[in-house]
């Protein structure tokens, strides 16, 4: 596990375009943090990290906001996905094709689906400061690195 603090929502977007450079596609970055936490700053980052020029949104209300870019990226809202049908209804296991990086937010919904290889996990919790943000990742060591 790596972890670090962040001061900005820029930097919190930085670290999100870190690790965005590393990714090859196929991986889950299951995010765990509540409202307001930085989950979507964070995808913003790892956006711009990935090749996507377009703007990133929460995916709050499509449930699922697809992005173009040197590797496509897939940005998922669980919150409110409470039983294996309504996970099936939004399609996610189709996206698992290892061509994608997948962004979930509200993994704690789905954790039980997630696949066992390739999987991120990201804690995003406030910190002292109203933009302070502590950042936990664990995965893979190559992932880890990005951010040391």
């Amino acid at each position: 596990m790596v972890q670090v603090l962040s001061a900005s929502p820029e930097q919190t977007m930085a670290y999100g375009e870190k690790l965005g450079r590393v990714l090859k596609g196929g991986e889950v970055i299951a995010y765990f943090g509540g409202l307001g936490a930085g989950k979507t700053c964070f995808t913003a980052g790892l956006a711009r990290g990935l090749g996507v020029v377009d703007d990133v949104h929460s995916p709050t209300f499509a449930i699922v906001n697809e992005y173009r870019g040197e590797i496509p990226l897939c940005h998922f809202d669980m919150y409110r996905v409470t039983t294996f049908d309504s996970l099936c209804s939004t399609g996610f296991f189709d996206y698992l094709d290892g061509r994608r990086v997948l962004a979930v937010e509200w993994s704690e919904n789905i954790e039980n689906a997630l696949p066992a290889e390739h999987v991120i996990r990201l804690r995003i919790e406030r910190g002292a400061g109203e933009n302070e943000r502590i950042l936990q990742m664990t995965g893979d060591e190559a992932y880890e690195n990005s951010w040391r």
